[in-house]
């Protein structure tokens, strides 16, 4: 379980991550005619195409690098998580199954399929969105975790 500190809450924050995400993904499509995806983007590097790795490479590496990025401008807020190993290992192996029985992941699908009016997408956002709700009412409230 991750604890919100909500008196630490404000939306601005969420806005601008929001509207840089969607610019982002916008540039991202624009100039290189791809969603994207992380699950595709990372996937792409387990069946390489010529002249298709440096870019995924750096999309990845922009990701891992970003949070150190962010605590040279600001402090990271606190973030605790209240799982063990097991269970953070078993709900990342069921995400990874979902997102390729889905054919792509949260950001593919929520984000740019999504902005794309894609019927696909909004079946899938609702799916994963719905079974999300369902898991975590069902572990809180019938395994009391």
């Amino acid at each position: 379980m991750i604890d919100i500190a909500w008196e630490l809450f404000s939306p601005w924050a969420a806005i601008t991550g929001g509207i840089i995400v969607g610019i982002s993904a916008a540039i991202f499509l624009l100039f290189n005619g791809r969603i994207a995806g992380i699950s595709g983007i990372l996937g792409g590097l387990f069946r390489p195409m010529p002249g298709d790795i440096f870019w995924r490479v750096a999309f990845l590496l922009g990701m891992l690098l970003s949070p150190w990025i962010w605590q040279a401008i600001t402090q990271m807020p606190n973030i605790e998580i209240n799982a063990g190993y097991d269970t953070l290992i078993l709900a990342g192996l069921l995400v990874g199954f979902g997102t390729r029985l889905g054919s792509g992941c949260t950001s593919g699908h929520g984000v740019c399929g999504l902005s794309r009016f894609s019927m696909r997408s909004l079946v899938a956002t609702l799916t994963f969105m719905g079974a999300g709700f369902v898991m975590v009412y069902v572990v809180r409230h019938a395994f009391g975790a």
